[in-house]
């Protein structure tokens, strides 16, 4: 459950494993007056309730309502508890917009455990384990931080697999509805690739969590900002630490990368047998294999059998919640970004700490997301509630310094064309979802220079009562239910690509956020997470299989796939239409090499799918004179992979070496750093 919490989305497995149909809203469990109750809520509001009693039985019960811009969670938990209060039985019924959530672990009389969900099913023995429930309402993690606590500095372990531990911190004061409150900011190991902070009472029990979205006990939520910066400053002081392991003289010398196969990014080849050199973090100069002599004290290395490109770039990485995530975009080949949405006050602590050599991260542009105030308003977003207030936001984000601003699928759709117009005076970039109510082209009219995500590209061929409802779930049922049948060649679309591609309008597909909602059944991992299984945490593994978007108007799963090959479809209508493509993931980073690969089978090439995450991007957040591809005078942000990249894009997950900033940083080192126990397969 905690694991599942603070992953990040994911896929999901076992054919033997019997979809069930998600309980209703009516089946679940109904709170009675008096219980515990915690609220789930952003800068933008209140998202959900989460609350929590005894049973006249003495079991515990949990029940969790959420609607997070539309995407709806409805989960109860039943839990009892053994002698040494270890839960000897749970059962978890609901659903949530990654499927089916029911769930069922026992403990039988030889005391063998046995778990069932909708992706997993498995028995072991329980002395001495506990198990690590996969879904259920955020709340009941608290019966595993108890846990933790108790255990000390031993830790406990876990089933399916893992081990876990705390590590406690001093006491802070807050103010709730009952007064002065202690708490205490502790870091867990185990569940996650980093430390995952979490928050306990003056008793040392679970108090809450906070970040972009925070679970508080009701009436503290005032005290969230507060406790997030504390959090914050503690991660920021340990991912410190590692920062200055790396960005050290001693890994800044020369360096002399000779006879490797070389990605041209601007011409979209590959050079074989060439030479790259190195020094005072710049590329001083490119040359055949050979033919450069490396300056005395300089690392030369042998590139034969690998391939040298520029950095990766994620046009779609929210950068801000989690320093650790991005030390772990830096080991996989990831060395700038465009953050599509991020809170003022993180993208410039982040670029602080960054010039400061305090925070190891690629470099990157951002964007701050502007919403109607509404129930279904973007977490994290400046609201709104007028164009006056529109316009007065997008001037508080240059007054800040930052890139551009993101537009959502709440906004008045009048507000739009005022203030695309102001950010086009400040000089900003203009992107976002569709507001509902519009069309991609109707948004790119009223001023966007980009449309995020592939489901609001197809918006443009769905039918009105989806477009109109555009800031719920219809934004991905829509789609999933009438994209198979769309001519992606009909005159009208056609017309439709023209005048994007007249306009130069960019477009960041993210065809990895819906490729496994989609296409998941329960039986396997999603391709984007595949490589990385072996190598991660159990727990996050376990949390990258998902039973996919619940099924619905007597649709299949089938069909949901073939409304995915439609949107891949989409993309490469796009491309040969002259739109260009920038490659975004919407995620944690790692599916970047999956969304080059789907541009593929969309009918890009190798390297016109590898110049969507090198040189177009950098183009487009005014980069390019600098970084963005391998040339004389520009900054080396260049990874060095094992294989040949011009047979196989997936060898860009195996990254040998990173050059950020021109310093020289070993792959090995990143991985073990970030939390990924070696190399990609």
């Amino acid at each position: 459950m905690l694991a599942s919490l603070l992953a990040a989305p994911a896929s999901i497995t076992a054919a033997s494993i019997a979809m069930a149909t998600p309980a209703t809203k009516e089946q679940l469990m109904v709170p009675p007056a008096g219980a515990r109750h915690y609220t789930i809520s952003s800068t933008a509001g209140k998202h959900g309730d989460v609350w929590s009693w005894t049973m006249p039985d003495k079991r515990l019960a949990y029940r969790m309502s959420m609607s997070l811009r539309g995407w709806v969670t409805e989960t109860d938990e039943l839990l009892t508890a053994g002698a040494d209060q270890r839960p000897t039985a749970i059962a978890i019924r609901g659903f949530t917009d990654s499927g089916d959530a029911t769930e069922e672990f026992t403990v039988d009389p030889t005391g063998v455990a046995h778990w069932k969900t909708a992706v997993d099913a498995g028995s072991a023995p329980f002395a001495g384990k506990r198990y690590n429930p996969y879904g259920g309402p955020m709340l009941a993690m608290e019966r595993d931080v108890e846990a933790l606590v108790v255990a000390g500095g031993k830790g406990i372990d876990l089933l399916p697999t893992g081990h876990a531990s705390i590590a406690i911190g001093a006491p802070v004061q807050i103010t709730g509805p009952q007064g002065p409150k202690t708490v205490r900011l502790a870091f867990i190991r185990g569940y996650g690739f980093a430390p995952v902070p979490i928050w306990l009472d003056g008793d040392n029990r679970f108090f809450g969590n906070v970040g972009d979205i925070s679970l508080l006990p009701e009436g503290y939520e005032i005290a969230g900002p507060k406790l997030k910066d504390i959090q914050d400053q503690a991660t920021a002081a340990m991912v410190r630490d590692v920062a200055h392991g790396f960005l050290k003289p001693a890994n800044r010398t020369p360096t002399l990368v000779d006879h490797v196969l070389m990605f041209d990014s601007v011409a979209g080849k590959y050079l074989p047998d060439r030479a790259v050199l190195i020094a005072d973090g710049k590329v001083v100069v490119v040359g055949a294999g050979g033919t450069i002599k490396p300056p005395a004290g300089a690392t030369t290395i042998d590139g034969r059998g690998k391939t040298l490109t520029p950095g990766l770039w994620d046009s779609h990485r929210h950068v801000g919640g989690d320093d650790w995530n991005l030390l772990q975009n830096v080991a996989t080949g990831m060395t700038n970004y465009r953050s599509p949405g991020s809170q003022i006050e993180d993208a410039l602590s982040i670029y602080k700490r960054r010039a400061a050599g305090d925070l190891l991260a690629p470099d990157g542009k951002v964007s701050v997301i502007i919403d109607r105030k509404d129930p279904l308003a973007a977490q994290g977003a400046l609201t709104v509630s007028s164009a006056a207030e529109a316009i007065a936001a997008v001037d508080r984000i240059k007054a800040a310094g930052l890139w551009g601003v993101k537009f959502y699928t709440s906004m008045n759709p009048a507000w739009i064309a005022p203030a695309a117009a102001e950010a086009h005076k400040l000089d900003l970039h203009v992107h976002g979802h569709v507001p509902a109510g519009m069309r991609p082209l109707d948004a790119v009219r009223a001023g966007y220079d980009e449309v995020t995500h592939i489901n609001f590209i197809m918006m443009q061929a769905m039918p009105q009562d989806v477009v109109d409802k555009a800031n719920t779930a219809a934004r991905l049922e829509g789609p999933a239910r009438y994209a198979k049948d769309v001519d992606l060649d009909a005159p009208a679309m056609k017309a439709f690509y023209a005048e994007l591609a007249k306009r130069h309008t960019i477009i960041d597909p993210t065809l990895t956020v819906f490729e496994p909602l989609m296409i998941s059944d329960g039986s396997t991992v999603a391709p984007e997470y595949a490589p990385f299984v072996a190598i991660a945490p159990p727990a996050v593994a376990r949390s990258w299989k998902i039973a996919g978007y619940p099924l619905f108007g007597g649709l299949t799963r089938e069909d949901f796939r073939k409304s995915f090959a439609k949107m891949v479809g989409l993309v490469g209508r796009l491309h040969q239409a002259g739109v260009p493509i920038v490659a975004g993931t919407d995620g944690y980073g790692l599916e970047l090499v999956r969304e080059l690969e789907l541009y593929q089978q969309a009918g890009l090439s190798n390297a016109e799918a590898l110049q969507t995450a090198t040189i177009i991007p950098a183009r487009m957040t005014g980069m390019a004179d600098r970084t963005g591809s391998i040339a004389p005078g520009k900054t080396a942000d260049i990874i060095l992979v094992d294989g040949d990249v011009s047979r196989d894009l997936t060898n860009l997950r195996h990254v040998d070496t990173v050059f950020l900033d021109g310093y020289r940083l070993g792959g090995d080192a990143l991985r073990q750093a970030s939390g990924l126990g070696g190399m990609p397969r």
